[in-house]
């Protein structure tokens, strides 16, 4: 992958299991970006937005200043709807009003599923394209929703390169068979056009949060099964091809004098620490006391801020490594933390690899050197997925 420009934003993105405290963690980030002097905007992918509310400012559908220097955003889906594919929803309103069904019908079902979640992606690119910020902080979805999320881009671009060109053909040529035999109209060049946008975009979304000046942030609090989930998730985005560069612990109980209840807390919760800092090792593991009252507002999220890094610089350049590399003797490595070696699978197809692990699957096109060679061995050690090739043609 090419450097990022030199002018790109640093963009955050924290995620974790709903319910850990990430929109907080993010805000706090965002403001003490903006307070060292960084023009910030942050933004939330996550259709449950609480984001305003933990700044206590109100919802904005264009980035509206918050702090000094700190900007917030909410997206309007359906003005971004409209505007990132309006072709589409018109097509389908009018192809719904000539199958007899009313307006307002016709428009709830052309609401896309997932469309908020694509939108507020689509959205965070034109941002960093503008220029403007400094720092993009991002409050994901939970963990579940983000992979789905951030597995898009490419997912889409293999369907995309093989089906689109085909459909294209396909459509101008049965498109008055369709309007004589079924009185329907069929899709124009305009609308197929939607769908070839919405790829550049997403592809735009990936090459902007896979590179050099974007990373994700894991938030979890120490318990037994959110805990579990952060390790998962850490292995699912590595294989995704995202960098992780920090993992936050939430709402850590001090330790000292005590009663009962609190010290079994205190008692579990550092168990807990200790297997997350074995986990994560060599990643920074951050901390955020459980606080005595909720931090709402930016005074609030700045005090947070300055505990959880405890005067690190969180926005200095990601210091992981890219999660996929190819040696110049064709040694294909990727990093896979965490993963159980046993639910990690690889196949080939044609110039492709097939990786899966713990669920997830990742379709890697391989460059035209190894395509033409077949894999010789494969070997997950260290947290490192190494397939190794030799000269020859590609696997039957």
């Amino acid at each position: 992958m090419s450097a990022p420009p030199a002018d790109s934003p640093r963009v955050l993105l924290f995620t974790g299991k709903g319910g850990v405290g990430k929109t907080t963690v993010a805000a706090a980030t965002a403001t003490l970006a903006a307070r060292a002097g960084r023009k910030t905007l942050v933004v939330s992918t996550d259709t449950a937005h609480s984001l305003a509310d933990a700044l206590a400012v109100p919802p904005c559908a264009e980035p509206a200043e918050a702090a000094p220097g700190l900007y917030a955003l909410q997206v309007d889906t359906q003005k971004a709807m409209e505007r990132q594919w309006g072709e589409l929803r018109a097509y389908l309103r009018g192809l719904f009003g000539e199958l007899g069904l009313d307006e307002i019908t016709s428009e709830e079902i052309t609401v896309l599923p997932g469309a908020e979640e694509l939108l507020a992606l689509l959205e965070l690119r034109e941002q960093a394209a503008t220029g403007r910020w400094d720092v993009i902080v991002v409050d994901c979805a939970p963990t579940a929703e983000t992979l789905r999320l951030l597995a898009l881009p490419e997912a889409l671009d293999w369907h995309v390169g093989r089906l689109l060109p085909v459909g294209r053909r396909l459509l101008r040529a049965v498109a008055p068979v369709i309007k004589h035999v079924a009185g329907v109209t069929a899709p124009g060049d305009d609308v197929v056009g939607v769908g070839e946008r919405l790829h550049r975009g997403l592809m735009e979304v990936r090459e902007l949060l896979a590179g050099g000046h974007a990373s994700v942030r894991l938030v979890f609090t120490p318990e037994a099964v959110v805990l579990a989930e952060a390790r998962r998730t850490l292995t699912s985005l590595s294989l995704y091809g995202y960098r992780v560069d920090a993992v936050v612990a939430n709402r850590v109980f001090p330790g000292g004098d005590a009663d009962p209840w609190r010290s079994r807390w205190v008692a579990a919760q550092a168990a807990h620490m200790r297997e997350a800092a074995e986990s994560f090792a060599p990643l920074p593991l951050h901390v955020v006391p459980y606080l005595d009252r909720e931090p709402v507002g930016v005074e609030a999220l700045a005090a947070v801020g300055e505990k959880l890094y405890c005067g690190a610089d969180p926005f200095a350049p990601p210091a992981v490594e890219p999660p996929l590399t190819i040696t110049g003797d064709g040694e294909l490595i990727l990093a896979l933390p965490l993963a159980d070696r046993h639910e990690v699978n690889l196949a080939r197809r044609g110039d492709e690899l097939i990786v899966t692990a713990g669920g997830h699957r990742r379709v890697l096109a391989l460059p035209a050197a190894l395509a033409r060679r077949r894999v010789r061995d494969a070997a997950l050690t260290g947290g490192r997925l190494r397939v190794r090739f030799e000269s020859g043609g590609p696997d039957e």
